[in-house]
């Protein structure tokens, strides 16, 4: 019988998608953004609810999850890394489920927080 993995990068090609840090005004999450734009050259992109630093930091204009922000996995595979974060005893928090237009989920947080950050599952599928 073949072993199966129980690492999820191998199971469902789990990487960071990128890391949340919360300020409290949209103003700090500018000046913020514009430090990691110094930092490492990347562009800025804001949004009604963060500023991007490109695709590897969200910076969060006050309204962020976990105490010292979040951390966001992407998965190949949202049902099936669920499943099996579910296993592990990490509770979905349903109110923080977002839909793609198709229906399936883009994301969702977990429950409970590591170390005062949330932690999110997103996919692009």
């Amino acid at each position: 019988m073949a072993e199966t993995s129980e690492n999820p990068v191998e199971l469902f090609g789990m990487y960071i998608a990128h890391v949340g840090v919360n300020a409290e005004t949209p103003e700090e999450a500018a000046r913020i953004a514009e430090e990691f734009s110094l930092l490492m050259g990347l562009p800025a992109r804001d949004t009604p609810v963060s500023v991007f630093s490109d695709t590897l930091v969200e910076t969060m204009k006050g309204c962020g999850r976990g105490t010292c922000g979040h951390i966001g996995f992407h998965v190949d595979d949202m049902v099936a890394a669920e499943r099996w974060f579910a296993a592990r005893g990490f509770e979905i928090n349903e109110e923080s489920r977002a839909l793609n237009p198709d229906g399936s989920t883009r994301l969702v947080y977990f429950k409970r927080e590591i170390g005062g950050f949330a932690i999110h599952l997103t996919s692009d599928k």
